[in-house]
């Protein structure tokens, strides 16, 4: 019986998750994905506990969340992919001696789309002393939005994520003020499922996560071109050398993890953001919210890349 996945949205940053398709790497390990989009975020933790969704891979913010509504719920992580930050903030000119303090008083657009880029950001104004009231910030638009209203002159920055940089970079519509990933770890993807889930398919699971430890050999061992080769039927819309870039951006950041397992610093890192941005009202455990065993068994045994 197949494994039901669902991704939350189509997204540059998600890459190691379509490796994992498109390089056979389930089918080498002997279970059955089928890939599929969430119609309903708001849903996902009915979705998991009623048996309608296998497993999801998205943001540890979303777990926290069903905890903190629901310490029940049963919602647990259990194979990390991307462990730091994947989005940017991007500048109308150029400030190469850029620090975070600038964003008092001027312009941000910010990302509309979902929460958790906002929730970090604004932790780490918090951290760099500055209040994030005193930054005039404009929270209802799209991505795509705020790149055009950065190219047209009417925001002082914006905040977004691959491929949105690359593109700007490359006309010189807009420069790289700071990258989110520098603040270090902090667990923005990884795949989660209900503990019953957990229990009644273990083998399936564990397959899956040795899989993507397979992958995330071959995704650290591959030059960018051959990661952007691979995966460049997930983004049709996107010309090959620009998915590298990306490719080559996240890679030289540390975005995209080197093992499966769901560390809790990153993790600590997340819930003090969405503490302090008031999306988690109670400092939700760690142990609550994560299950390693299947990422601590697969590194143990350690198996060849794809």
């Amino acid at each position: 019986m197949s494994i039901t996945l669902f991704e939350s949205f189509r997204a540059v940053f998600y890459t190691p998750f379509y490796l994992a398709h498109a390089l056979g790497a389930y089918e080498a390990e002997g279970v059955s994905v089928t890939l599929g989009t969430s119609a309903n975020l708001g849903s996902v933790a009915d979705q998991l506990q009623s048996g309608e969704v296998d497993v999801y891979w998205g943001g540890p913010m979303r777990i926290m969340m069903n905890h903190d509504r629901d310490p029940d719920c049963g919602i647990v992580g259990f194979c990390e992919a991307v462990a730091r930050d994947p989005f940017f903030v991007v500048g109308a000119t150029p400030r190469p001696d850029f620090t975070l303090a600038d964003l008092a008083n001027m312009s941000l657009a910010s990302v509309s789309e979902v929460p958790t880029p906002w929730m970090c950001l604004q932790d780490d104004l918090r951290r760099a002393g500055v209040d994030p009231s005193a930054v005039s910030r404009i929270d209802d638009r799209s991505m795509p939005d705020n790149v055009a209203a950065l190219r047209a002159g009417t925001v002082d920055a914006i905040q977004v994520c691959q491929p949105f940089l690359e593109d700007l970079l490359a006309d010189g519509g807009g420069h790289l003020w700071y990258a989110a990933a520098s603040r270090g770890p902090c667990s923005y993807t990884t795949f989660y499922a209900s503990r019953e889930t957990m229990a009644r398919r273990q083998d399936e699971l564990y397959r899956m996560t040795r899989a993507m430890f397979r992958m995330q050999k071959w995704l650290h061992a591959k030059r960018p071109i051959d990661i952007a080769e691979a995966v460049r039927e997930y983004f049709p819309d996107l010309d090959l050398d620009t998915l590298a870039a990306c490719a080559e951006r996240y890679l030289a950041l540390g975005v995209w993890g080197a093992s499966p397992l769901l560390a809790r610093d990153g993790f600590e890192r997340l819930r003090a953001a969405l503490l302090s941005g008031g999306l988690i009202a109670r400092e939700i455990p760690y142990e609550d919210c994560v299950d390693n065993a299947l990422a601590e068994r697969v590194i143990t045994e350690d198996p060849p890349a794809m």
